[in-house]
C-alpha cells in the first residue's frame, strides 16, 4: 500500500511571530526524567491543525528564550496538544523550566506548530528512535496503522524505565514495535535493521547525534536517504561554498542595510540593528530562524533545510555566496 501526504508547505518562522497563551492542563512523569503536558485554550476553542512530526515553540522568560518540541499528541483532536520533554540539567533551560516551574494552571506562551519531519509517500516506513527521539513518531505511527500501512518501530533507549510510551506502543502495535533496553543487554544493531528492510522502506530517524550519525553512514552506504529529526547540530556541518567574508544584508522590510562581519551570523548582525528576527538552537538545527531570501545567493549551512529549499535560509549559521543578500526581515 502506497501512502500519499500532501506536505504542508515551509512557512519561513519570522511570519510565525504572534505567540498566544495556553494553559498546562496536565503534566505528568511518563519515564525518568521525562514529563509529557498537555496545552489547551483558555477559553475551550480549537487549537491550529498540525501533521504528524510538527513540532512547536514555547517561550521562556521575560528574555524570550524560544525552545522546540515535538508533538506527540494526536492530530485529529484540536481541543489539546502534548509534548513529552526531557530533564537536562546542562542544557539550556527550557527543559529545567517545564520541569521545575510550570504546574497545572500555568500560562505558557506558544508558537504555531511548524512541520520540518512530515511523513512521505511510501510503500514501507521504518522509524528508529534513541530515548526522548521517539516523540515525533508517535502520531506518525499512529496515522500509519490507521491506513494499515506497512511500519516498524526499533527503540533504543538506556534502560525499560527511561523509554517514554514504550509499554503502550507494545502493547498497542505488538511485534511491529522493537525495543533494545541497554541495562538488559538488547543493543540496535543499525546496520542489522536497515539490512533487514524492504526495497524503497523510508527510513526515519531522532535520537542523539552518535545514533544519528550511524544511521546516516550505514544508510549511506546502501544508498538510503534517511528521514532525520536533529536535536543538535552534526558533529561535520554541510560544507560551505566559500570564506567567512563581510557581506551586506538588505532587510527589505525595513530598508535598512546590516554589515556582517566574519564570526557574526546573520541573526546577531539583524538583532544588534533592531529587526524582528527570532533563533532558538543558533546551529542550524531547528528552523526557528528560517527567512525569505529575496536576493543574492545564500550559503547554506544548516541541517534542515538540506538543498532542498533554495528561496529561505537559517540565518542563524547560513551566510552569503555573494557580496550582498536581500532578505524578508
Amino acid at each position: 500500500m502506497t501512502l500519499a501526504h500532501e506536505k504542508p508547505e515551509v512557512v519561513p518562522a519570522h511570519n510565525l511571530s504572534d505567540t498566544f497563551g495556553l494553559l498546562l492542563t496536565s503534566k505528568k512523569h511518563v519515564a525518568d526524567g521525562i514529563v509529557a503536558i498537555e496545552l489547551q485554550d483558555p477559553g475551550g476553542g480549537d487549537l491550529p491543525p498540525w501533521e504528524p512530526g510538527a513540532h512547536i515553540e514555547l517561550i521562556f522568560g521575560e528574555a524570550g528564550i524560544v525552545r522546540q518540541y515535538s508533538l506527540c499528541g494526536n492530530p485529529l483532536d484540536r481541543s489539546r496538544w502534548m509534548i513529552a520533554v526531557l530533564r537536562e540539567d546542562m542544557g539550556r533551560g527550557g527543559s529545567l523550566a517545564i520541569h521545575d516551574h510550570l504546574v497545572e494552571g500555568s500560562a505558557v506562551q506558544v508558537r504555531p506548530p511548524r512541520n520540518n519531519f512530515a511523513l512521505v509517500p511510501g510503500n514501507s516506513f521504518a522509524f528508529i528512535a534513541g530515548g526522548i527521539g521517539i516523540t515525533p513518531f508517535l502520531p506518525m505511527i499512529a496515522q500509519l496503522e490507521r491506513a494499515g500501512a506497512d511500519w516498524q518501530l526499533h527503540y533504543a533507549g538506556r534502560s525499560p524505565s527511561s523509554m517514554a510510551f514504550a509499554d503502550q506502543l507494545v502493547s498497542d502495535y505488538g511485534e511491529k514495535v522493537r525495543l533494545y533496553p541497554k541495562s538488559q543487554q538488547q543493543i540496535l544493531g543499525v546496520d542489522g535493521v536497515v539490512a533487514s528492510l524492504p526495497d524503497e522502506t523510508e527510513v526515519f530517524a531522532c535520537g542523539p547525534i552518535r545514533l544519528l550519525n550511524e544511521i546516516g553512514d550505514v544508510c549511506a552506504a546502501r544508498h538510503i536517504t534517511p528521514h532525520v529529526e536533529r536535536f543538535s547540530a552534526a558533529q561535520s556541518a554541510p560544507q560551505p561554498v566559500g570564506e567567512d567574508t563581510t557581506f551586506e544584508v538588505e532587510l527589505a522590510r525595513t530598508g535598512t542595510t546590516i554589515v556582517v562581519e566574519p564570526g557574526q551570523s546573520i541573526l546577531e548582525a539583524a538583532e544588534a540593528a533592531g529587526a524582528d528576527v527570532f533563533g532558538s538552537c543558533l546551529e542550524g538545527v531547528c528552523g526557528t530562524c528560517e527567512t525569505r531570501v529575496l536576493g543574492g545567493i545564500p550559503d547554506h549551512r544548516d541541517f534542515v533545510l538540506e538543498g532542498s529549499q533554495k528561496d529561505t535560509m537559517m540565518i542563524c549559521v547560513s551566510r552569503a555566496a555573494c557580496p550582498r543578500l536581500i532578505l524578508d526581515i
